[in-house]
């Protein structure tokens, strides 16, 4: 009896063993036919592309460094005018980040109520939770650049067709991660709240707000990162900030190249310094919390 039994999970132990083996060689293999469709569609799609375009890839390789070579090396003779450079700039410098910060305001604030209509378990309407999903889908899909030019044509130039424009993508971008957030939220609060009576604004404040808070301020943070960069890209549109000092900098070409080093430098600094910022907060945000509830 005792052999037959032991004989029995041997061929059990056997047979688990060969379905996962089976499992892995499946997952191999479908993760190579993966990779290689993947390099032929990017290979199919860089020689499409270099055979449209104006000059070959290969031939203009080159002077890839040629632009940079030409910018560095008048900074390099103007280098006396460089303070100056960057004292004139800084005014720029500011709005670019006043339009992150605000966009980033308003989107967040956009995106909190979003996530929190959207989620199951905790939206007001829960029948229409695909809408406000494919709301936030739209949001998400229509490029920044987009709807300032649109803005700008309807508004005229100036930073706050900018500002609209990237809160306006910033409310569907975080609006995805505050609903990852939310469905991770536990919903004991929120039912004992409902149970002596709050309302769907009481639940969401004092019951979900607690536990979303620093997810929530975490990502903010990360987008108002990403938000500084898309300031200064929607300058060249017309959008104001350092950007548009940026593209007429770059267009009058030789003889303007060290302001364009100048702004060059100015961004670098900004986005490092609101990196190591973010980070920092960020940090304080996640392990000072897990300290405390351990504690």
């Amino acid at each position: 009896m005792t052999d037959t039994t032991g004989t029995t999970a041997t061929q059990i132990t056997g047979n688990i063993r060969a379905d996962y083996m089976a499992q892995v060689r499946r997952k191999r293999m479908m993760d190579g036919i993966i990779i290689v469709v993947f390099i032929a569609l990017m290979v199919a799609g860089f020689m499409i592309a270099d055979d449209r375009n104006a000059g070959g890839f290969w031939d203009g390789l080159h002077r890839f460094f040629d632009f940079p070579k030409e910018v560095l090396g008048e900074a390099v003779q103007k280098m006396s005018a460089l303070p100056a450079h960057l004292l004139k700039f800084l005014p720029s410098l500011i709005e670019t980040i006043n339009i992150a910060g605000a966009s980033t305001l308003i989107g967040a604030m956009m995106a909190m109520v979003l996530s929190l209509l959207s989620t199951r378990g905790m939206a007001r309407w829960p029948k229409l939770i695909p809408l406000f999903r494919r709301v936030m889908d739209i949001m998400r899909a229509v490029p920044e650049i987009v709807i300032a030019l649109v803005l700008i044509f309807v508004m005229g130039g100036g930073p706050v067709p900018a500002m609209v424009a990237i809160a306006f993508h910033t409310a569907g971008a975080l609006g995805k991660l505050f609903s990852e957030v939310n469905e991770n939220a536990s919903l004991k609060p929120v039912e004992g709240l409902q149970s002596v009576g709050a309302s769907w604004s009481q639940r969401m404040w004092l019951g979900v707000m607690p536990q979303v808070v620093p997810n929530y301020f975490s990502y903010a943070l990360l987008r108002f990162e990403i938000n500084i960069r898309a300031s200064a890209i929607l300058g060249f549109v017309g959008a104001g900030g350092i950007g548009y000092e940026l593209r007429n900098a770059m267009s009058w070409g030789k003889g303007q190249y060290d302001e364009a080093a100048a702004i060059f430098i100015l961004l670098f600094f900004t986005i490092v310094l609101v990196d190591q910022l973010s980070s920092v907060v960020r940090e304080r945000l996640t392990h000072g919390k897990s300290e405390k509830v351990s504690a």
